[in-house]
């Protein structure tokens, strides 16, 4: 029986239709059934329709039935709208099987549904980046992205390793055990600090990534979580892809290294780095509210949340 996969549009309107339909068809032909939200083109100003058009399209997805609802697009416009999701309601749409997929704006909804609920989700690709390439005809989607959404959809996931960067302070060994995996996109991430929809989560593993971030506006950002708090209740922090900025004469020399080496000088929790996930095509899929072991041996990072 086919595995089926509901597309829905709770942040940004979808600007590029040829990316949309691209994608659909590209899940099609990996064998998916794909059932299309009867909003998921809408558009209201910057969003995919007015916030009720968006809250009801979270609520259908949750009703869908289906075994992955996943996002068109990020961009921004879950923030304004975690008042009026029923959290509860989607935490039992998980239970019944339905597994929530998503990226960068995605974080506001997994962090909230977290809080409340304790309910689990992943982050991954959305249907425009992920699967219709963002709007870029001659590429095809990542082959390692496709099969971690096949293992997630399959129930075959159980971690993904890496190699960090080669770098002086580079975290060379570290075990962890049990504990929890969280985070997601850091603009989004810490926008939400004291707020009721953000986790209070001790002994964690916390994942990060952006796009389009100066690395001094990653460094403020980082500062925010550091002076809250936040980072240093965790048992270790995973950089992921930090992409699309560009330095400048200004910067002399201060780069994303430099961003990493002055966090590492903050913290004693262990920071590694080159994560793959991101706003990049070779990405892994990485669980939002799953405990996991975190094993490193030299350059080598192992994610396990397997059996």
């Amino acid at each position: 029986m086919k595995k089926r996969i509901y597309i829905y549009s709770p942040s940004g309107a979808v600007r590029d239709k040829v990316a949309f339909k691209r994608g659909v068809k590209r899940l099609n032909t990996l064998g998916y059934d794909v059932d299309v939200d009867n909003d998921a083109l809408a558009s209201s100003t910057r969003f995919a329709g007015d916030d009720s058009t968006r809250l009801a399209a979270i609520h259908r997805a949750a009703a869908s039935g289906a075994d992955v609802a996943l996002i068109s697009r990020g961009g921004y416009g879950l923030t304004r709208i975690l008042q009026g999701i029923r959290y509860k309601t989607v935490a039992k749409a998980i239970e019944r099987g339905t597994q929530f997929v998503g990226i960068s704006d995605f974080t506001a909804f997994q962090l909230a549904l977290f809080a409340k609920t304790g309910a689990e989700t992943w982050a991954g690709p959305a249907l425009c980046e992920g699967f219709g390439v963002g709007g870029e005809p001659d590429l095809v989607p990542d082959d390692i992205m496709e099969d971690c959404f096949e293992d997630l959809v399959s129930g075959q996931g159980e971690g993904t390793g890496w190699r960090q960067d080669k770098t002086p302070g580079a975290v060379e060994a570290l075990n962890v055990h049990g504990a929890m995996v969280w985070g997601g996109n850091l603009t989004v991430l810490a926008s939400m600090l004291g707020t009721p929809f953000f986790p209070e989560i001790k002994g964690g593993i916390l994942f990060l990534e952006d796009i389009g971030e100066h690395p001094y506006r990653i460094e403020r950002t980082l500062t925010q979580l550091l002076n809250a708090g936040v980072i240093g209740r965790q048992k270790a922090i995973l950089l992921g892809q930090f992409t699309g900025y560009k330095l400048t004469p200004h910067d002399r020399g201060y780069k994303l290294q430099s961003v990493v080496d002055w966090l590492r000088g903050q913290t004693k929790v262990p920071v590694l780095t080159n994560l793959p996930y991101g706003h990049v095509q070779t990405k892994v899929l990485l669980p939002v509210g799953k405990k996991a072991d975190l094993v490193v041996e030299g350059r080598d990072a192992l994610l396990f949340w397997g059996h």
